[in-house]
């Protein structure tokens, strides 16, 4: 009876703890969506949990003609597409070529990885802008291409563990059949890694998308916009109301929340795997 009574006690607390969690979650989002649909007047005199006298689209109307958002969304999908594409490759070469071979230097070049992912990154900020700035990359879309599509320490240790799984005599056989290193990773290793590049490309798109810093950055030109720095032109003193704010909140968090609910089963199955072949 004892036993019974401090199993029930441990569940409500654990229920009520993630009962608590899913609450500051959802009532910040509520509230913005509830918003979303009410005039500048409503939100300062209601309460703002309360539900929208009548569901007005003209705050989202507002967003989508003045803040450009199908411009904003179309450049925000090409940085995404692009760099997923560019980081795929680079990342299953990098982590082909480092599992494969033994080389000199090997050791330094895992450990500019790991300084890589330690260092903050506000440290290399001016010499990154320098770089940028100096390959006349400034103001172009390109620019946060060249950021993104960067190989880093988490990406490289899970296609490491794919590719110890795959056994080093397949290489060998195919190497005896004249196929070359590259032949070798193009027909038989990159296509065995398509579970962690789904899942790898996956994050970095959710990424890419949510990313203010990089293009607000790089991308000063109002052609440029992305969708978060769309966020920043509903922030300024010319638009500065919480009405097209939260409007366009709900706007910019849609295309995530759609590939997340999408490709969640994708995620977690890449996951899983990279953790059992470690």
């Amino acid at each position: 009876m004892i036993l019974r009574l401090e199993n029930a006690a441990k569940k409500f607390i654990l229920y009520s703890i993630l009962l608590a969690i899913c609450l500051v979650i959802l009532i910040p989002l509520l509230i913005t969506l509830f918003a979303s649909f009410k005039t500048s007047l409503q939100i300062g005199s209601e309460f703002a949990l309360k539900l929208p006298s009548n569901f007005d689209f003209a705050n989202y109307r507002v967003v989508l003609d003045k803040g450009k958002f199908l411009q904003g969304f179309g450049n925000s999908m090409f940085l995404v597409i692009v760099s997923v594409i560019i980081n795929a490759i680079l990342g299953t070469m990098t982590a082909y070529a480092i599992n494969r071979f033994d080389f000199r230097l090997k050791k330094v070049i895992l450990g500019l990885f790991v300084a890589g992912m330690i260092m903050p990154g506000m440290i290399t900020e001016i010499s990154r802008f320098t770089i940028i700035k100096n390959l006349g990359l400034y103001n172009s879309i390109w620019a946060p291409i060249v950021i993104y599509a960067a190989t880093n320490l988490v990406q490289l240790y899970i296609y490491t563990q794919f590719i110890n799984g795959i056994p080093k005599e397949l290489d060998e056989s195919a190497m005896l059949d004249g196929c070359s290193y590259f032949k070798v990773f193009n027909k038989m290793i990159f296509p065995l890694l398509l579970p962690a590049t789904a899942t790898l490309a996956i994050i970095k798109a959710v990424d890419v998308m949510n990313d203010m810093y990089v293009p607000y950055l790089y991308m000063p030109s109002s052609t440029l916009r992305t969708l978060t720095t769309t966020l920043m032109y509903f922030s300024s003193s010319k638009f500065g109301s919480w009405d097209y704010l939260s409007a366009a909140i709900i706007l910019v968090m849609l295309p995530t929340l759609v590939i997340y609910l999408l490709f969640t089963k994708f995620i977690f199955k890449g996951i899983v795997a990279g953790a059992v072949k470690a």
